[in-house]
């Protein structure tokens, strides 16, 4: 892949994760206003967000595995970079939004 290619899927890791961790954000304060079902709601889009995030991402996996050389992009690195932390996020959401619940 060449750089281009490779910074697009950043740029596609990115926003994607990105969109998770804003939805994620939101839910987390519809849970702080005891609105759960619409916090459900928003946990499962941004877990959709997180699955084309993560789509994109094993498109990059799968040609390094079969010998593809891959150009580095500093905008790539970002985008792994949002997603694991989106993904992180995702795990610590769950837990408070649960919290919320029992108080």
């Amino acid at each position: 892949m060449n750089r281009e290619e490779v910074t697009l899927l950043g740029f596609e890791i990115v926003a994607y994760s990105g969109d998770a961790r804003s939805k994620m954000l939101e839910a987390l304060k519809a849970a702080q206003n005891k609105e759960f079902d619409k916090a459900e709601v928003l946990i499962k889009e941004a877990e959709e967000c997180l699955n084309d995030a993560h789509k994109a991402q094993t498109t990059l996996l799968q040609k390094e595995a079969i010998g593809e050389d891959i150009a580095y992009s500093i905008t790539m690195m970002h985008g792994q970079d949002h997603l694991m932390t989106s993904i992180l996020l995702q795990d610590l959401m769950k837990h408070f939004i649960e919290l919320y619940k029992r108080v």
